[in-house]
């Protein structure tokens, strides 16, 4: 049936994912009825995922201005200053439903898009990273699909990263339970651009040609934004598979360079990815943003598929496609680079100045709606707000008796795969291409990579931690910020700027919206805090299934800068005998009373006991300024020969992730305390790292640190042969250090070939 030919009605309109009072409002927009192509376009522009209805009230409290910003949330991706003339150009984005839906392509065009979002503005992509989270993929009901999930995501990005020739250089992986029929797939790519040649998704120039290039447009992903992206999950969501899209990395390749070359011949006015909501998306932000109208003529767009309508056209999400304005008198030079590179390239319109986004098919309007009205004018609504009726678990953590050799312990929180090596997945990755990397992905806190022609080099981490976010959203949230540009500090980079992607449940339901503006409070408080302002990113509500949500999830991307790339660190030890030194930059805290509540929350708490309650630890903003400070002077005077922050498992898991990176160098460290040892040993209060310095160094290292009114606990130092960890003059931990490296490298491929076994 022909789109002119069925009559819209509020049902149709509901099921386009309209309310009764959105649809009223299309229609006193346009004054009359939408017709079933406009409903369609409507449908996706105002969608959750495309207008962020329920989040942009909130957002707007995030900081996102600094000298250093050059372009902030609005733009394709943020830009950030980096000296010698050159822009960091870097976003982090989701594909969290289609992944679980069809989890390589899933996965894969979610690394297609975000490079998308990178080159479209002039920039050549360097790096990706990832954070994902899947269900438990051991010792679960649903185990053998998890990591089937988790086989087809990691696939999914090493397939593409590695053919498009991109490095994937870090991220994170998490597991719990919560994720098992919602995994989370964010990725951030991060490219460099000459600042003075930027380019903006803001057509201008009433009358210059708009044109279509790269890919030729299916049927594949019509309402991936609409209906897949911005609706729970429900038994018929495996039947949504034609709403993933289907990437072909060779091409994007062709695609980035001929942008790239287009770029250089000063006749492009302004580009848009074609990402989600397709056609519409690009031709109606563009011209919204560029306080022009556009007109297009759809039997000029490339096709794949024959028999396609005005509607399938326009909402189709397929990949690897741009639309740019070129300006006039000039478009045979953009049409001859882009079919030098064997791609399609069709001028399909132009600017108008009306403001009115203009669709026709044969020259018959199909049609024409305010362009600025679809874009910016979107529902915006103020939910209501609740927190969670009942209190979480009331379960605590209860401590081993005093004494208990605690070896055993360890060995299973190594084995578990939120500590365990992530070897598995960084090897499917190339993380070597393009010879930029210098610290690659296990090797330390953060990817650091070289600027090609200059002394200097990145440095960029991904962090967060659902589960202290679903015990407090506002501290879990500050956590995320403060553990990434933490991250990055311990890499000796200065953090410049960060990305956030916030996946969370139902933003219907008030306590998910509470959760959403807690957190959102916690980023902005860590974001003025720590000088790390919101340059853009991603909101992805309804993350649920059959009503269960997500972990409140708010992913946090964060930049640095290091001035000379020589001087970037990783948490190897270097060199027998070296001291271990426990930068600490909280002031020092009272004797500890009741250590359960925030015990509780930990990885520790979680796999010995499978207690998940509590709250996270106590935050100190201005205590991680200082450590994150200090860390970046001390790395710039060459004192250190690594750092690694503490985090997740504590000290010891920070202690013996700097072994599993040495080589044949091991660890005696002694510590002394009031509290359990297992808090001693396992607890992840911030605000510290753990950095490695030859003795010689020790009294420059103490004076500078003092500087930043940072504590300095000397607390062992690097040897070889047995790992050993002593608490208040007794041995706690002891192992030969081959067998801890077996436990950790081992534990997730061990999971793994468990499911190829079965299958």
């Amino acid at each position: 049936m022909l789109d002119a030919e069925v009559r819209v009605t509020p049902e149709i309109a509901r099921e386009h994912g309209l309310t009764a009072e959105e649809y009223s409002r299309v229609r006193a927009i346009l004054g009359r009825e939408p017709n079933l192509t406009e409903l369609g376009i409507f449908s996706v522009m105002w969608s959750e995922h495309c207008s962020y209805k329920s989040s942009k009230v909130h957002l707007a409290r995030l900081p996102t201005r600094a000298p250093q910003v050059l372009e902030g949330p609005g733009e394709n991706a943020g830009v950030v200053d980096i000296g010698d003339g050159l822009a960091a150009v870097f976003k982090i984005e989701s594909h969290n439903h289609p992944s679980y839906v069809e989890p390589f392509q899933g996965a894969a065009t979610g690394v297609g898009g975000i490079l998308r979002d990178i080159f479209t503005m002039g920039a050549r992509p360097i790096a990706v990273l990832d954070a994902l989270r899947f269900g438990p993929i051991v010792a679960a009901a649903d185990a053998s699909r998890n990591r089937r999930i988790l086989d087809g995501v990691v696939s999914g990005i090493a397939f593409y990263g590695n053919c498009f020739g991109v490095p994937t250089v870090g991220g994170e992986v998490g597991f719990e339970s919560c994720y098992a029929t919602n995994p989370l797939v964010n990725v951030l790519a991060l490219g460099i651009a000459r600042k003075d040649e930027l380019f903006l998704a803001r057509a201008r120039g009433a009358g210059n040609p708009v044109i279509y290039v790269g890919a030729k447009t299916g049927r594949d992903g019509i309402h991936g934004a609409s209906l897949l992206a911005s609706a729970e999950f429900s038994e018929e969501s495996q039947q949504k598979r034609p709403n993933v899209q289907v990437g072909d990395p060779f091409l994007e390749k062709l695609l980035l360079e001929a942008c790239l070359e287009a770029m250089q011949t000063g006749v492009i006015v302004a580009i848009q990815d074609m990402g989600a909501a397709g056609l519409t998306c690009s031709t109606s932000e563009m011209a919204s943003r560029g306080g022009t109208g556009m007109e297009i003529e759809l039997n000029r767009v490339p096709q794949r598929e024959t028999g396609m309508t005005p509607y399938e056209i326009m909402l189709s999400e397929s990949q690897e496609r741009m639309l740019l304005v070129a300006k006039r008198g000039r478009e045979r030079q953009v049409l001859d680079i882009f079919r030098k590179w064997g791609l399609d390239a069709v001028e399909i319109g132009r600017v108008t100045e009306d403001g009115l986004l203009r669709v026709r098919e044969n020259g018959h309007m199909v049609a024409e709606i305010p362009a600025h009205s679809l874009a910016e004018e979107g529902p915006s609504y103020e939910r209501p707000l609740a927190p969670l009726a009942e209190p979480q678990n009331q379960q605590r953590f209860t401590f081993a008796p005093e004494g208990k050799d605690l070896t055993e312990c360890f060995l299973r929180l190594l084995a578990s795969p939120a500590i365990a090596s992530k070897r598995w997945i960084f090897e499917q990755y190339d993380h070597m291409v393009r010879t930029n990397t210098l610290v690659a992905p296990g090797a330390g806190d953060a990817a650091v990579l070289r600027v090609k022609g200059t002394r200097r080099a990145l440095s960029l981490a991904v962090d967060g931690n659902g589960r202290w976010c679903w015990l407090d959203p506002r501290v879990g949230a500050m956590h995320a910020v403060a553990e990434a540009a933490r991250n990055v500090a311990s890499t000796g980079a200065r953090p410049l700027a960060a990305t956030n992607c916030l996946n969370f449940g139902n933003p219907e339901k008030p306590e998910v919206m509470w959760q959403f503006s807690e957190a959102v409070d916690g980023i902005a408080e860590a974001c003025r805090a720590l000088g790390t302002p919101m340059t853009g990113g991603n909101v992805s509500f309804y993350n649920e299934t059959l009503g269960k949500s997500i972990y409140p999830t708010p992913t946090i991307g964060v930049l640095g800068l290091l001035d000379d790339a020589s001087r970037a660190l990783g948490m190897a030890f270097r060199g027998e005998g070296d001291a271990l030194v426990l930068l600490d930059g909280y002031p020092p805290r009272p004797s500890p009373g009741d250590q359960a509540e925030e015990f509780s929350s930990s990885e520790y708490a979680k796999t010995i006991q499978g207690v998940v309650a509590g709250a996270p630890p106590a935050i100190d903003l201005a205590a991680e300024k200082r450590l994150i400070d200090g860390l970046v002077a001390l790395a710039g005077e060459g004192l250190l020969r690594s750092a690694h922050d503490v985090s997740e498992g504590g000290l010891a898991v920070t202690l013996g992730e700097c072994y599993f990176a040495s080589g044949d160098l091991s660890a005696d460290m002694s510590l002394e305390g009031q509290e359990p040892a297992e808090v001693a040993l396992f607890g992840e209060c911030g605000g510290r790292a753990l950095v490695s310095v030859a003795r010689e160094q020790l009294a420059p290292l103490r004076s500078i640190a003092a500087q930043y009114h940072l504590g300095t606990r000397e607390v062992g130092r690097v040897t070889r042969g047995e790992f050993r960890i002593h608490y208040n003059g007794r041995t706690v931990v002891s192992a030969a250090a081959e067998s801890l490296l077996g436990t950790w490298a081992e534990a997730l491929e061990r999971a793994l070939e468990t499911e190829r076994a079965q299958t």
